[in-house]
């Protein structure tokens, strides 16, 4: 992925190797289920990704957010916004709760594994858009989830999940939280892998029917 970011495969390797790649994890997470290291977690077992928040703290109207015309996820400045924010009460921009007084957890929202983090965002690396992210291998989908702006991180890559799994707290940081514009929010896209080709998809109507953990 990050030689995808930085333009360092054609178009055409990037899917190959991604291909090669999604097929090996698929089989890895299958040898893993096998021998009752994890299982396989279906979508009727998701949680919504921010503790203590509802559907109600999705950024648009019934998923206007969404966006996915002009995105290409082989393209390293691609457009639109497949993707749902998930917003805080957070009027001071401290990235505490302003109901609670903590900072909010992030969630996994599938099971399935770790395989790629970013934990060292500053704001002098303003061309980076997610800031701290975590990505996880869904063995269910088959497919990524990808959670963008986190303050700190606290899974590694290989880690296994399951839904509700801490993976960090929310923050403001990348390249589009940090401004003061930017309400505190999460960024979570999902692609789902076809032969390599890693396509959105929304899960708007999964996230609103998630169950809360407080």
């Amino acid at each position: 992925m990050r030689l995808v970011r930085d333009a360092k495969l054609s178009r055409k390797d990037a899917i190959d190797s991604m291909n090669v790649w999604t097929n090996q994890m698929w089989d890895y997470m299958e040898e893993l289920v096998k021998k009752k290291k994890t299982k396989k977690y279906s979508d009727k077992e998701w949680v919504f990704p921010v503790r203590g928040y509802t559907a109600a703290a999705i950024g648009g109207r019934n998923g206007s957010g969404y966006i996915p015309q002009g995105f290409d996820f082989f393209e390293v400045n691609s457009g639109g916004h497949p993707a749902h924010d998930i917003f805080i009460s957070d009027a001071n921009q401290d990235c505490v709760d302003d109901y609670t007084g903590k900072y909010v957890d992030i969630l996994s929202m599938s099971g399935g594994i770790v395989v790629e983090t970013r934990t060292n965002w500053t704001p002098e690396m303003d061309d980076i858009r997610g800031g701290n992210i975590v990505y996880i291998y869904d063995n269910y989908t088959n497919g990524l989830f990808y959670y963008a702006h986190l303050k700190e991180v606290d899974v590694k890559v290989g880690d296994l999940v399951k839904p509700g799994t801490k993976l960090g707290t929310m923050g403001r940081t990348g390249k589009n939280a940090y401004p003061s514009r930017s309400p505190t929010h999460l960024h979570l896209m999902y692609v789902r892998s076809f032969d390599g080709d890693l396509r959105p998809e929304d899960v708007y109507n999964d996230l609103i029917k998630d169950k809360t953990i407080q």
